[in-house]
C-alpha cells in the first residue's frame, strides 16, 4: 500500500496560509506589544536657561537697559555739586513668524490602527518646535559670546535693532588649549572653562554662569588617553574637593557652574573634526579664497556667503560687506590664532561650548506651544497643527563667553 505523503501532495490544512499559498504564519495573530516605538528625539534644555518674557499682544517686547556712573570724584569745600548723566538704552525683542508642525490622520487609517496614532503624532510635533527653539537660543548665544565689543554688536546681523549704548559691557573669548585636538583634552577643556569663569569674575558679570557643552565634549572629561591625563580626574577626586562620579557617567559642577548637555551644538564626526547644523556655509568662487579654508570668506569676494541667510532667528549673514572679527591681540586663553583677524563666520564655525548666565539671550513669547485639530469632512481625516510664536534676541553680550577651538 502507498504511504501519502502529506507535505507534497497539499491535503494539510495549514490556517496560517493566506489562500493556501505563501508563508505558513501570515495570518496568525500579531500581538500588539503596548507600546508604540517612535524616532529617537532630543532633548529642548535651552528655555529654562535665558530670560523669557510673554506678551499678550504686539510683535515685539522691550528690555530697558540703565547704564552705571563710572565717575567718582572728590569734593572740593564750597563748589557746586554737579550730577551726571545717566545713559539709557533698549534691547527689542521681535517675533519671528509663526512655527508649526502639521499633520494630516486619514479616518480610515485611524480607524485601522489599534493604538491611539493621535497622540504619537503630537509628541513628535513638540519635540520638533522644541528643537527649533533650542536651535535658536543657542545660535543667539554664540552670536553674544562674539559680541566682543561694540563694533562686532553693530555688524548686521548679529544684534536685531542694534543701538549703540555706551555703558555697555563686552567681554573676550576663550580658546581650548593650543593646537586643534587641544579641543578632546580633558585638561584643556577644563581650564578654558576655568577661563571663562574668571573673565566673569573680572568683569563683574552678574549672575549665575553655566557651562552648555556638546555630548563629544563631555564624555571627553572621562577621557584618558596617557598616564598623565590620570591628573585630569582631580575634579572627581573627593580628596581635594571634587565630586561626581566616573562609573556613574556624572560630572560635578566646575568652580561652581552647572554643565548641561545638548547635541543640538553639533559633533565631532572624526578626531576634532566639527560637524553642527547651527551655522552652515556655502562655498564661494575657489580663486576668490586663496588660503582660507573651503566655505570661508576672502577678502576679495563680494559675496555674503558665511553664514546662511535662511529663515530663522539668528541665522542672518552676519558678514554682508566683509566684517571682520576683531580679535584681540592678547596671549593666552583669549587669543585666536595668534592675534590674527578672522571673519565673524570663521570663528562662529569654532565655537565648541558656551559659559553663560540667563541674561545672555532673551525671548519674547507671544503664543506659547498649542496644539489645534480639526476633522476635515471633503479630505475624510483630521489635520492637527502644533504651533506656536516667539522670537529671540542677544539681551547682553557680556553674559556669555564662548569655548572656541583652535584654528
Amino acid at each position: 500500500m502507498a504511504v501519502t505523503d502529506y507535505a507534497t501532495d497539499g491535503a494539510i490544512h495549514r490556517s496560517g496560509q493566506n489562500n493556501a499559498t505563501g508563508s505558513v504564519r501570515d495570518l496568525y495573530l500579531k500581538l500588539y506589544a503596548g507600546e508604540v516605538l517612535t524616532a529617537f528625539q532630543s532633548k529642548n534644555i535651552m528655555m529654562p536657561l535665558h530670560r523669557v518674557r510673554t506678551i499678550s499682544k504686539g510683535k515685539s517686547a522691550q528690555f530697558p537697559m540703565t547704564g552705571k556712573y563710572r565717575d567718582a570724584s572728590y569734593h572740593t569745600p564750597g563748589a557746586e555739586i554737579v550730577p551726571s548723566a545717566a545713559k539709557q538704552g533698549e534691547r527689542i525683542v521681535t517675533i519671528d513668524d509663526l512655527l508649526i508642525n502639521a499633520q494630516f490622520i486619514p479616518n480610515i487609517d485611524e480607524a485601522m490602527s489599534h493604538y491611539d496614532i493621535r497622540s504619537v503624532y503630537t509628541q513628535e510635533a513638540g519635540f520638533s518646535l522644541a528643537k527649533v527653539a533650542d536651535e535658536n537660543i543657542l545660535r543667539l548665544a554664540i552670536k553674544a559670546a562674539l559680541c566682543e565689543n561694540s563694533t562686532i554688536a553693530g555688524v548686521a546681523g548679529m544684534i536685531q535693532d542694534y543701538s549703540a549704548f555706551s555703558d555697555e559691557d563686552f567681554t573676550p573669548n576663550v580658546v581650548i588649549g593650543d593646537a586643534a585636538d587641544d579641543v578632546r583634552l580633558p585638561k584643556d577643556i577644563i581650564q578654558a572653562i576655568m577661563d571663562a569663569r574668571r573673565i566673569f569674575d573680572n568683569y563683574n558679570v552678574p549672575g549665575d554662569p553655566f557651562v552648555v557643552m556638546p555630548v563629544d565634549m563631555y564624555y571627553d572629561l572621562f577621557k584618558v588617553s596617557s598616564a598623565s591625563d590620570m591628573v585630569d580626574f582631580a575634579i572627581f577626586n573627593r580628596d581635594v574637593g571634587g565630586g561626581g562620579s566616573i562609573a556613574q557617567g556624572t560630572v560635578p559642577q566646575i568652580l561652581g557652574m552647572p554643565i548641561y548637555v545638548t547635541n543640538h551644538l553639533g559633533y565631532f564626526s572624526s578626531g576634532s573634526t566639527w560637524v553642527s547644523n547651527l551655522f552652515t556655509q556655502s562655498a564661494p568662487n575657489a580663486a576668490l579664497v586663496a588660503g582660507r579654508p573651503s566655505g570661508h570668506k576672502d577678502g576679495a569676494d563680494t559675496a555674503p556667503v558665511p553664514l546662511a541667510n535662511t529663515v530663522g532667528s539668528g541665522r542672518n549673514d552676519v558678514n554682508s560687506g566683509g566684517s571682520i572679527y576683531a580679535v584681540p591681540a592678547g596671549s593666552g586663553g583669549e587669543d585666536f590664532a595668534s592675534g590674527a583677524n578672522q571673519y565673524i563666520s570663521d570663528v562662529a564655525m569654532e565655537v565648541r561650548a558656551l559659559v553663560m548666565t540667563q541674561d545672555a539671550v532673551a525671548t519674547a513669547k507671544l503664543m506659547d506651544m498649542s496644539v489645534e485639530s480639526e476633522y476635515q469632512i471633503n479630505r475624510q481625516g483630521t489635520l492637527m497643527v502644533s504651533k506656536y510664536a516667539m522670537g529671540h534676541n542677544i539681551l547682553r553680550p557680556a553674559c556669555a563667553v564662548a569655548l572656541t577651538q583652535f584654528s
